[in-house]
């Protein structure tokens, strides 16, 4: 066990240089800037921002442990949790590791700044002291006889015992704002159980904290002092690996038809950023999604750079420039890159559709940023992360695991957000069938900093373990007599393009069945593909032979695709068989065409040539435009695309320490403390050393504390710097009030800007 020190300071001093570096890995942010000496490490560390920040990473064990320290001391802590000695001594060895505890000649005492934190530990009130209260005038009595408060417990009436057993485990604070409950109030504060806060006619009382652990029998907590357990289901590894190779198939099979969405009809870029609500249905009929869904891959898409506005005067969303380098990925390699962009993004899916504060939260908007989500996330994953391999366990018991892990951040009704990303997370394929995946855990075991998403290695060794899992793409379907067309498996890009351009998807799962129709070969013609090159490309990419009836309906749409030829004039017209002219002008569905005949085999419309396409195919018709010397053109795809934004969409940056960094900072705080003057070393002839404004109030607020004299130098009112042995009494308000020399009858008040060091007396 460490050695006792005289102060928190002189704790940290005694440290060995591997303590110091690992106290630096356990609170960063006492590394950040660096620390000039030890002095100053012991004064950043005992602030209240930084005690604060350690507090919120402790789990439920030691941050009771921290209250039982508190309230009952090292010695009653055993009983107070009902733990063991040892493992009470090895909880009390982590705190002291991250210096929220040291070892006083008297024992151990907590940092000062973690009573200034956990004013309440544990749910008690303050104690008689603070109360101005005598124990003696308590149930409790001077000696703490709990035997005494049992016995004012039983004396009371129904309605009392009531009050007290409603206090008791929750809140040692109580208001009495009715006449009948002020009688209650009169009879608690009367048997020495509750204390009046604000005299006889006020309405709250509090129970001091040495009667409320009286009336929890010595005891903290109700619960055990163990983290919360509950039978989980367990899924084979292997098993949830598939269901999520499945997911993955079917997140990138969405985020493609996304892009071919947009790049048909992009949305406008709302005022305030965003898409319009009208524009997020629309996507997610498009991709047979539902709403919260689509906003997910929609939010996903943008994080990892492949969608964003394009930047013009009426700005579009539209797919990015890098959208069409990350298309020719591998699957598994495309999917690393968005579980990188997801871990690490603040925005919030879940946000999009809710109303905040009266303003509706837009999918792709400034307000679906979140930063805390980041942070929500990380510690949903790390709960799976510390599971079994296979668990796959509800989210009410990963609520309970995180409140445990978490319980200052994620107290008791405080929303853990956990249904949102295990949500997401199955939609992800990082976790299947409720358990983290084999490529979940290689995703969560990359540390989060700004190099990892453009990491080569890291994105292919987290691609590795999804594409094992993954089954390998087919280059054949199995075409059907009832014009439909299964899938088996993922489809090569060759054969995924031309069913994509010949067929429409009618459904999903684990595998994909095509419809032909007229429209979707009218399409593959468009393309510039002939009837027979169609036959060929179906014979070529099918196991069973090509069925009578697709023939038929290949060969129906290619007699009649073509007969009508449009050109511009406005626009005309033309074809061979004057009987389908004499049907068009005939027409009464096409009288706003204005088609006129002038010659038997040519009309003329004044409608653009786009125009009269659309319309004529509209009407069940399969024109084809063409040239001035008769040439038939065929359509091509030319898409716009934004500019490719920064990869990470995230403002968050994370830099890390690592072990290497945190011994060279020990080694040059131990070289800085060899330099400075020690207070052994002080006389009346030495001037008090300059320290950081930091470690001139918390040396001060430690002095206050433990009443021990210091010295200080500071500046008189002429403007010189002196010197003075000072006894400090109270640090408030930018001002210390305390006597100055052997004399303790004159106080003496300075402001703390004038005082330019302190050093031990």
């Amino acid at each position: 066990m460490p050695r006792s020190a005289r102060s928190f300071a002189d704790d940290l001093r005694g440290r060995a240089d591997d303590d110091l570096a690992a106290l630096l890995l356990a609170r960063p942010d006492l590394a950040r800037p660096a620390p000039a000496d030890i002095t100053s490490l012991a004064a950043r560390a005992s602030t209240r921002a930084s005690v604060q920040r350690a507090l919120e990473h402790l789990d439920a064990r030691l941050l009771h442990l921290v209250e039982a320290l508190l309230v009952v001391g090292a010695e009653g802590a055993p009983s107070a949790l009902g733990a063991s000695r040892s493992a009470v001594d090895d909880g009390i060895r982590e705190l002291w590791h991250q210096a929220l505890v040291w070892r006083s000649p008297d024992g151990w005492r907590t940092a000062r700044a973690v009573g200034e934190t956990l004013t309440h530990p544990a749910g008690l009130g303050r104690s008689a002291s603070d109360l101005d209260v005598r124990l003696a005038d308590l149930a409790v009595g001077s000696e703490g006889d709990f035997d005494a408060v049992t016995r004012a417990y039983n004396a009371l009436s129904p309605r009392a015992q009531a009050v007290i057993d409603q206090l008791r485990w929750t809140s040692a604070r109580g208001s009495f704002t009715t006449q009948t409950l002020r009688d209650v109030r009169r009879e608690l504060v009367g048997a020495g159980l509750m204390v009046a806060i604000d005299g006889e006619r006020g309405s709250d009382a509090v129970i001091p904290r040495e009667v409320g652990l009286a009336l929890r029998g010595g005891r903290l907590y109700r619960e055990a002092w163990a983290p919360p357990t509950a039978e989980m289901t367990h899924v084979e590894q292997a098993s949830a690996d598939d269901a999520a190779a499945g997911d993955v198939l079917d997140l990138l099979w969405r985020l493609d038809e996304v892009v071919a969405a947009w790049d048909a009809q992009p949305p406008r870029v709302l005022r305030t950023g965003g898409v319009a609500v009208r524009d997020h249905r629309r996507t997610a009929v498009a991709i047979d999604s539902s709403s919260d869904r689509t906003a997910f891959v929609l939010e996903l898409s943008y994080a990892a750079g492949l969608l964003a506005p394009d930047g013009e005067a009426d700005p579009l969303w539209r797919p990015t420039e890098f959208y069409d380098e990350w298309a020719t990925w591998t699957p598994a390699r495309r999917w690393a890159h968005l579980a990188f962009a997801w871990r690490d993004t603040t925005r919030a899916a879940s946000l999009a559709g809710q109303t905040i504060d009266g303003t509706l939260v837009n999918v792709l908007g400034k307000d679906a940023s979140w930063p805390l989500m980041r942070a929500r996330r990380a510690d949903v994953l790390a709960t799976l992360a510390a599971l079994e391999a296979g668990s796959a366990p509800t989210t009410e018991q990963v609520d309970a695991l995180l409140r445990w892990k978490r319980p200052l951040r994620l107290p008791e009704g405080a929303p853990t957000r956990a249904d949102d990303v295990l949500r997401e997370a199955g939609w992800l394929g990082v976790t299947g069938r409720g358990a983290l995946t084999s490529a979940g855990r290689a995703l969560l075991a990359v540390p989060s900093d700004d190099s990892v998403p453009t990491s080569e290695a890291n994105l292919e060794s987290v691609a590795a373990l999804m594409a094992a899992s993954m089954p390998q793409p087919v280059s054949q379907v199995m075409l059907q007599g009832d014009l439909t067309a299964i899938a088996p498996g993922p489809l090569t890009e060759e054969v995924a393009t031309f069913m994509r351009r010949s067929a429409d998807v009618e459904s999903r799962g684990g595998a994909t069945v095509f419809r032909f129709t007229e429209s979707s070969i009218r399409r593959l013609l468009d393309h510039g593909v002939s009837s027979g090159e169609a036959l060929e490309a179906l014979r070529r990419h099918s196991m069973t032979p090509v069925p009578q009836a697709l023939e038929y309906l290949l060969g129906d749409v290619a007699r009649r695709y073509g007969h009508l030829r449009v050109g511009s004039v406005g626009s005309y017209v033309r074809s061979d068989d004057e009987g389908s002219l004499d049907a068009l002008v005939a027409d009464s569905s096409l009288a706003s065409l204005q088609l006129r005949r002038i010659a038997s085999t040519v009309c003329v419309s004044p409608l653009p040539a786009s125009t009269l396409l659309d319309v004529l195919r509209e009407h069940r018709h399969a024109p084809v435009a063409e040239t001035s010397d008769g040439g038939v053109v065929v359509r091509t795809e030319a898409v716009k695309r934004s500019p490719t934004p920064g990869r990470r969409s995230t403002p968050v940056r994370v830099v890390r320490l690592d072990g290497e960094e945190a011994t060279a900072m020990t080694q040059r705080m131990r070289e800085a403390e060899k330099s400075a003057v020690r207070p052994s070393q002080h006389d009346e002839r030495t001037r008090i050393p300059s320290s950081d404004p930091t470690v001139t109030l918390t040396s001060l607020q430690d002095a206050a504390a433990d009443r021990a004299p210091v010295w200080i130098g500071y500046v008189d009112a002429s403007g010189d710097i002196k010197r003075a042995l000072f006894r400090p009494t109270s640090v408030s308000g930018g001002r210390v009030v305390g006597q100055i020399g052997d004399n303790t009858t004159t106080t003496r008040s300075f402001s703390i800007h004038r005082i330019t060091g302190v050093a031990p007396a």
